[in-house]
């Protein structure tokens, strides 16, 4: 396997400084020979190096640096007298482009050069510059770059100064966009395009599709009444919240928190002015039931709020026991189930209210919430976008786009069956070497104190781990999720870089 990533371990730098000499030294005479055989780059401590492994085998390098002045700079004097001056307001130098003799079958130098484009084009450069070897022209030309100087050099060893522009660049860089890899938690990566509808939402034909969609979301989650929105998770949170607020205006609630997205709901709930009270039992901690209890019975709550599947840190909060509980104290009980929602089979005819979404278990494209009732609400004080009996009374009150509709009702279809596939493929991740910490049947997490490097080198050769979130930075976490297609394939090319990885490490 050919895999490519960025340069962190003395083993590699030795490994870079042999075959610089072997290039630069034995191959195109450009240096003097040592005993050592190996050459170290005049400004290696300034280098970012990107390589090209074979399995555990460094076979090909490249070396950029984004400070002046470049080596190029004292061949052909200033590049920006050669270039135009919006190319040369971020500019970068590549140098030391070199591959083994072995491996120049064309595989290492696109490695080489998708890993240019994924990571230092992210990185905001408008252009970078090379001094490219007459040998390789076609290579480079193949890669994008443009001569723009006249040679230079001794006859022995002569190089082209040539440009890789961000806007030469932008074609391949989408279609590498395209190809990337995603182990996303949302919003799912769709394996057939979705186009949009000319079907207007006040048509008897988008009523009926409308009515069918909301009965198979009620009977995929044995609830009584489901209301759909244009909106987020976040959206569908805060209008469960504002419903609460002209139910609740002065009763007391509980939040129960063991993770990053009950924070956000008790942040929430004070937004909305809700008269809450917090139980935090730590980050990915298990609620006690026991300790809830005994919270109800010391405090006068109508209401309970919790996040059911708590996708920060991979957890499966208990929801019968909560409902039990919430039974035998006359206790609303209220669930965000955004991340659990047509993850696992569960049922929602205990909750007050619960929330949901589109574009994460269900497999489909994001944009719609759903806020799940055991009632209908009858009154609101919430404002209108935000209001559910407005939706109630007027059915369709604001534009809801078919394509929505139709993208929804089709992925349903894959219910009951879907249940399955999304267990088998955690059941997949529990039996490969992965040590990963905690789990539920959409999400895992892994823990390593290298995670940004892998995360990093995961992204150059195309696989997007979800590691990005603040909270996930700081406990050196990457989650891996079981709802994008392809994900028994791409898991098995994944997990395979990952190996090698961890021998290089």
């Amino acid at each position: 396997m050919y895999w490519s990533k960025i340069a962190t371990t003395e083993k590699e730098f030795d490994a870079i400084a042999a075959l610089n000499y072997e290039t630069f030294v034995e191959e195109i005479p450009q240096h003097q020979p040592n005993s050592s055989k190996r050459l170290i780059d005049k400004f290696h401590h300034e280098n970012v190096y990107l390589i090209v492994y074979k399995n555990t085998e460094v076979v090909g390098m490249a070396a950029f640096r984004d400070k002046r002045p470049f080596s190029i700079d004292q061949k052909i004097g200033n590049v920006e007298n050669h270039l135009d001056p919006e190319v040369c307001e971020y500019l970068c130098e590549i140098r030391l482009l070199a591959v083994k003799k072995a491996h120049r079958n064309g595989r290492v130098f696109t490695k080489l050069a998708t890993a240019i484009y994924r990571y230092y084009y992210d990185l905001g450069y408008t252009a970078c510059v090379i001094s490219g070897t007459v040998r390789e022209e076609k290579l480079y030309t193949q890669m994008g770059f443009k001569q723009f100087a006249p040679a230079v050099g001794t006859q022995e060893a002569r190089y082209l100064p040539m440009v890789l522009t961000r806007k030469d660049s932008e074609v391949f860089r989408e279609r590498l966009r395209e190809q990337n890899i995603v182990f996303y938690p949302g919003p799912v990566a769709l394996d057939h395009s979705i186009a949009p509808t000319a079907i207007s939402h006040r048509s008897h034909k988008f009523h009926q599709e409308l009515q069918d969609m909301k009965q198979q979301l009620c009977k995929l989650a044995q609830a009584n009444h489901v209301i759909p929105l244009v909106g987020t998770g976040t959206l569908a949170n805060d209008v469960m919240l504002g419903q609460l607020k002209s139910e609740f205006p002065q009763e007391q609630g509980l939040i129960l928190v063991n993770g990053e997205f009950g924070n956000r709901l008790k942040n929430q709930a004070k937004q909305w002015g809700l008269h809450v009270e917090c139980l935090d039992f730590g980050w990915g901690n298990v609620f006690d039931i026991s300790q809830i209890e005994s919270s109800i019975q010391q405090g006068n709550y109508h209401y309970i709020i919790f996040v059911h599947g708590e996708t920060s840190n991979s957890t499966l909060n208990p929801l019968e026991p909560l409902m039990e509980l919430a039974q035998k104290y006359k206790v609303k009980l209220c669930a965000d189930c955004i991340s659990s929602f047509a993850a696992l089979p569960f049922l929602m005819e205990g909750l007050h209210y619960a929330t949901a979404v589109s574009g994460k278990a269900l497999g489909t494209i994001a944009g719609l919430a759903f806020v799940f009732c055991k009632d209908l609400p009858s009154a609101s004080d919430a404002p209108l976008y935000l209001n559910l009996p407005y939706y109630i009374e007027k059915q369709i009150p604001f534009t809801l786009p078919h394509f929505y509709i139709k993208a929804v009702s089709d992925a349903l279809k894959a219910y009951p069956e879907r249940y399955i596939v999304l267990e088998k493929r955690m059941e997949l991740i529990k039996n490969s070497s992965l040590p990963v910490k905690a789990m539920y049947p959409m999400i895992a997490s892994w823990q390593h104190e290298k995670m940004p490097h892998i995360i990093q080198t995961c992204e150059l050769n195309g696989f997007l781990l979800h590691g990005d979130s603040t909270y996930l930075k700081e406990l050196n976490v990457a989650q891996i999720s079981t709802i994008q297609p392809n994900f028994e394939k791409d898991y098995k090319k994944v997990m395979e870089l990952i190996s090698y990885m961890m021998e290089t490490l």
